[in-house]
């Protein structure tokens, strides 16, 4: 009888440097948790599409584009996540603080603009989604 394994956050977590560091060219050691896809590791949106096809392949779990911008706004409407010149409102900053435990709005230097949001998104934010979606397809 065999049992059927269902991957760790550690095994996810591989396959998340894996993908990017094969997806940037850079050194799998580079793609450190906390470091951030689009601010520290260099990636472009392009690059980002070719990080998640990469991990599909490898994990068998899809997660587009799409699904972190729904983690990053967690449903709220433009209108409300921001104000009229796409600087993230109060509301806004709760939901990102809620979701990603990295970020600390006093910490913020300047105001964060709409445009900026996805470049909080780290290599630990993508492992967690990962690993949420895996759990889900396996509990299905």
């Amino acid at each position: 009888m065999s049992e059927t394994l269902i991957p760790t956050t550690t095994d996810h977590l591989s396959a998340v440097q894996a993908a990017v560091a094969d997806a940037l060219g850079i050194d799998a050691s580079e793609a450190v948790p906390e470091a951030t896809l689009l601010g520290e590791l260099g990636a472009e949106s392009i690059d980002l599409l070719d990080i998640l096809f990469r991990l599909e392949r490898a994990t068998k779990v899809k997660i587009t584009i799409s699904d972190i911008a729904d983690l990053l706004q967690g449903g709220i409407p433009d209108e409300e996540f921001g104000d009229e010149n796409e600087v993230v409102n109060d509301r806004g900053l709760t939901h990102l603080e809620s979701v990603l435990p990295q970020f600390d709005r006093s910490r913020l230097d300047e105001p964060l603009t709409a445009e900026g949001v996805l470049g909080l998104f780290t290599v630990q934010n993508l492992t967690d989604l990962l690993t949420e979606r895996a759990q889900a397809a396996a509990s299905a």
